[in-house]
């Protein structure tokens, strides 16, 4: 009997960690039986339904952050590649990043009828596809960050030894090693990713011991996925936090046009920076706690927020930009404006002297109709 109790409270321990982080990463789906008995007044749920009104309420979550990070990074890679200066390197970085959240919100509606339905409806190759897809875009998310914080300490620590590593033909290399060195990262998923044969959920199927692979698994993705880069970005910012304080007012003095614009984009930086700690701290830590102390299966509503949460940092990006970036600011408005101007070409019957003034959110734009029938928009 005691044999037995160890054992299961081993499993418990290993199936809530993968309830809250392998959703997406494909620990075994066995908690879901666990958030179903750690209901103590309800019925175990029928297959197509989660208890209470989660089935509704979590996969309305999941579709509201899916659609807002959709738009929003749609929206930048339009900005990026249409009305900035996309070959610069930091903009080279933040394209990939856009990219890599895009990719991302993809998983979000698949995950959403897995937890309506506690099955995976979409076969097996799909659950390999959708798994693998995800995992490579969260890992691109944090190398692009580490990178771009790198390029950042180049930028303000070392000028003009640097400037040949920031060129934007070498900034595109780096951005294909990040996408290339994040595949590597997640093969694991690519192989034992599957269908649970006693469930039917997406998961990974460990070999035997496969409680040894699932810790290893765990530890290994929360060192390389994220506590080692977050090692490196602190260490850049810390030493361009020293570089700056040793040049002091010499370089308040002597700053250029070049220099503020340098100091802007790593204001930017870091704020994107620390956004993404603050989403996907608690995802990891949560996990390394798994490992180290049995939790509650009622605290299945933590693990809900913690993975929403860090999902949500892929919706986060694109407003900070708009607030953070007047390159941002501009394209977002010439877009915003072109796309209006699109819409009430259809519905011009005439040439006007003016057009009234319309909002997209709070953003005032003005159309004008010119003599010869094109319109001119001003911000």
């Amino acid at each position: 009997m005691a044999d037995k109790r160890s054992d299961a409270l081993q499993e418990e321990k290993l199936s809530v960690c993968s309830y809250c982080v392998y959703q997406r990463l494909g620990f075994n789906q066995d908690d879901q039986d666990l958030l179903n008995s750690s209901c103590q007044n309800c019925t175990k749920s029928k297959p197509g339904s989660l208890p209470g009104l989660a089935g509704i309420f979590i996969p309305l979550i999941y579709g509201i952050v899916c659609v807002v990070g959709l738009v929003g990074n749609t929206l930048v890679i339009h900005v990026v590649v249409n009305y900035t200066k996309h070959e610069s390197v930091t903009n080279i970085y933040i394209l990939n990043l856009a990219i890599a959240d895009e990719l991302f919100m993809l998983g979000l509606p698949f995950l959403a009828v897995q937890n309506a339905l506690l099955s995976w409806p979409f076969g097996s190759l799909m659950c390999r596809v959708v798994m693998t897809v995800d995992a490579i875009n969260q890992f691109t998310s944090i190398f692009c960050l580490t990178v771009m914080s790198v390029d950042r300490y180049l930028a303000v620590v070392h000028p003009i030894r640097s400037s040949w590593w920031r060129r934007p033909h070498v900034a595109k290399a780096i951005s294909g090693t990040v996408w290339a060195g994040s595949f590597v990262v997640v093969l694991p998923v690519v192989v034992f990713a599957d269908v649970l044969k006693d469930d039917g959920n997406c998961s990974i199927v460990w070999p035997e011991p496969a409680e040894v692979w699932k810790t290893s698994f765990i530890v290994y993705t929360c060192t390389v996925g994220f506590f080692c880069p977050l090692l490196v970005i602190c260490l850049c910012y810390l030493l361009i936090v020293i570089k700056v304080r040793s040049v002091g007012k010499r370089a308040q003095a002597t700053s250029s046009r070049r220099k503020k614009s340098e100091r802007k984009i790593t204001q930017m930086v870091v704020v994107v920076v620390a956004v993404f700690i603050f989403c996907w701290l608690p995802f990891y830590v949560l996990n390394i706690l798994n490992l180290l102390v049995v939790l509650p299966g009622d605290f299945r509503g933590l693990y809900f927020f913690v993975v929403v949460l860090s999902y949500a940092n892929s919706c986060a990006n694109p407003i900070l930009y708009g607030f953070l970036s007047d390159n941002f600011k501009r394209g977002f408005r010439k877009a915003l404006c072109r796309t209006s101007r699109r819409v009430n070409s259809n519905d011009r019957t005439g040439i006007e002297a003016q057009r009234p003034t319309e909002e997209w959110g709070g953003i005032v734009l003005r159309q004008q109709i010119t003599e010869n029938g094109y319109q001119r928009c001003s911000l």
